[in-house]
């Protein structure tokens, strides 16, 4: 039996209704730390939902006192976070996209062995390899903000090279036949041939990971020497006072310096994430 137009109409409105309702829920979180990074320490704490006014309300105080809280400083935290987000990333696309493009041009037991175990690793929750892990980034010294892109390499390979291989297994290969028999070599034709058409998964998987590594807490935490690095999720575990006290609108203020640039990419790049998506399920 056929639906109506009328009925269409009205389920596209009913799931319209309850996107928006999962929206808000979502969305509210990141409201309550706005507008209590504008309030003093002490309404936070007694008038959590309030809206800043009045007495409450201390205007920038708390992002300058943000910058400048505690021992470690926030833009040396900033700057850690940025490198290794920028390194870890651009890690990711490169040889993820390499071995994603291996994998689905080379029919070998090797490679179908290699792409279980990234899937594999999609599954294996983090808690079970996290001690196992720091210990092996201390042997191999990974515990600095310069070498941790490594390990941020191994654990985003899975999901990266999944998206990769759906979006490749539906490229022509005559396209790559015909620059092999204009003289190009395997790597030329990777990069000249392959990576152009790789652009929207490229860009969904860029923008995936790097929000994942951006507000990854955990794995810093534990692989770091916190006495000398510090990623912004990590300093604001530790903007405390004397005997422990909690500025709560200055941590506020970092939380919401530390989301908002994240939030920016994510508003003007969510189309492609879509498309990436979309073209990897489409052509995989």
């Amino acid at each position: 039996m056929k639906k109506t137009a009328q009925q269409y109409s009205t389920g596209s409105k009913v799931l319209t209704w309850i996107f928006v309702c999962l929206s808000v829920v979502w969305v509210f979180p990141v409201v309550v730390v706005l507008i209590n990074s504008f309030k003093e320490n002490g309404f936070v704490n007694m008038e959590p939902f309030a809206l800043p006014s009045g007495e409450s309300f201390v205007g920038l105080d708390n992002y300058i006192k943000g910058l400048t809280f505690g021992n470690y400083p926030f833009f040396r935290a900033a700057f850690y976070s940025l490198f290794i987000t920028v390194t870890s990333v651009a890690l990711i696309l490169v040889f993820c996209s390499m071995s994603a493009w291996y994998i689905a041009r080379v029919n070998s037991l090797f490679s179908k062995i290699f792409y279980y175990l990234c899937l594999f690793s999609m599954i294996v929750p983090f808690q079970m390899v996290m001690f196992t892990l720091t210990f092996t980034a201390d042997q191999l010294n990974l515990s600095t903000p310069y070498t941790i892109p490594i390990v941020y390499l191994g654990f985003g390979a899975g999901l990266a090279i999944f998206m990769f291989l759906g979006f490749i297994k539906g490229l022509p290969t005559e396209i790559e036949e015909a620059a092999a028999i204009d003289g190009c070599g395997p790597l030329r034709a990777f990069f000249n041939v392959v990576v152009p058409m790789l652009k929207p998964t490229m860009i969904s998987v860029g923008i995936l990971e790097l929000m994942w590594v951006w507000n990854d807490y955990l794995l810093p935490y534990l692989v770091l020497d916190r006495t000398m690095y510090m990623t912004i999720p990590i300093l604001v575990q530790y903007l405390k006072g004397s005997y422990g006290t909690v500025d709560l609108g200055a941590t506020m203020a970092v939380i919401m310096m530390s989301i908002t640039p994240i939030i920016i990419v994510y508003i003007f790049c969510q189309k492609h994430i879509i498309k990436g998506v979309a073209a990897g399920a489409v052509k995989g």
